[in-house]
């Protein structure tokens, strides 16, 4: 009896200290997430700088390092940015101006080397831009992929009410949507444009044309001013700038275990990916005045437009497009 009563405190003290451990590592984990720079990220190229860097630990002279943080949609991103979750965050500039439009303060640290194609489901026969007439297009609101199909639709002239530009804000669903034939056209970057050529699906515009560099890498002004986030930033700015380095000298295919990894892609899609000689990773440079320019003008006349597909009934198919790219 005596010894069942031993037992029984040495399991409660077991379980008393298992559970103060938990709690303090708890405690440990929150405390260096919490003074660790952490970075919004998509699994697209453009992040492969920040996915060498963590993987090659180059990251780990940084004050409290840095964590990236994974997401499947740029409005995911802004979310986390938006309500301090993140310092940082992989976007594009129209985004990002939007988000200084709406009252946050950002410091654009870096073009990126993004890129987007619009692709069309071979099964829609669409070869020409002309051919958008009552089709639809994935894209997401007040991004560089709604002012690119803007700028298509000018071109050729057709009606805006007439192109359906349907919100898919999640780069995996837009993957499935085109490999379940639910999409007329897709805006993609690399590697899921890479996937959707490798399909035989057909591309009919590339963003490189307008020769804007929409691609960007913010940061939070508030936090930045900070003396130790500003430490980690010169930190942060040289491991990036290694990482790209690297990627330039020895191409994807050297780092295909992490992009398949990251960015949730077959073997044969990597393969498949164009040099990367073709559109190189830069240093850190901040964007270019005129590229600034041209998207604020773009968002000026945009903000004061009624929704787009007001006064448009949207037939059975564009009401369910819609209501899955909410996911």
């Amino acid at each position: 009896m005596i010894s069942c009563v031993l037992l029984l405190m040495a399991c409660g003290k077991s379980y008393e200290e298992t559970k103060r451990e938990a709690a303090e590592n708890r405690r440990e984990a929150m405390r260096r997430d919490s003074s660790a720079l952490k970075v919004a990220v998509l699994p697209t190229l453009d992040c492969l700088p920040l996915y060498v860097a963590e993987y090659y630990q180059l990251f780990d002279s940084v004050h409290g390092g840095v964590r990236l943080k994974h997401f499947t949609a740029q409005m995911d991103c802004d979310t986390a940015i938006e309500r301090g979750r993140v310092e940082g965050m992989v976007t594009d500039l129209v985004r990002a101006i939007r988000m200084q439009q709406r009252g946050l303060k950002l410091r654009y640290v870096t073009v990126t080397n993004a890129y987007w194609q619009l692709i069309t489901n071979r099964n829609a026969r669409i070869h020409q831009l002309k051919q958008l007439d009552d089709k639809m297009v994935a894209m997401t609101r007040f991004s560089f992929t709604d002012m690119l199909t803007d700028k298509v639709v000018d071109s050729v002239k057709l009606k805006e009410e007439r192109v359906f530009k349907i919100q898919i804000n999640d780069v995996n669903v837009r993957v499935q949507m085109l490999q379940n034939n639910e999409m007329d056209a897709l805006w993609m970057t690399e590697p899921q444009a890479s996937m959707a050529r490798l399909m035989k699906h057909q591309v009919i515009y590339d963003s490189r044309t307008t020769k804007i560099q929409p691609g960007v890498i913010a940061f939070r002004e508030k936090e930045m001013r900070h003396p130790e986030r500003g430490k980690q930033l010169v930190l942060f700015v040289k491991a990036y700038n290694q990482a790209c380095d690297s990627i330039n000298k020895n191409g994807y295919k050297y780092y295909h275990d992490l992009i398949i990894r990251y960015c949730n892609v077959r073997k044969e899609v990597v393969d498949s990916l164009p040099d990367v000689r073709k559109n190189p990773y830069v240093h850190v440079r901040g964007p270019r005045q005129e590229d600034v320019a041209q998207i604020e003008k773009w968002l000026g006349v945009k903000v004061v437009k009624k929704d787009e597909t007001k006064g448009v009934k949207p037939t059975a198919k564009t009401k369910k497009a819609k209501a899955k790219g909410k996911k």
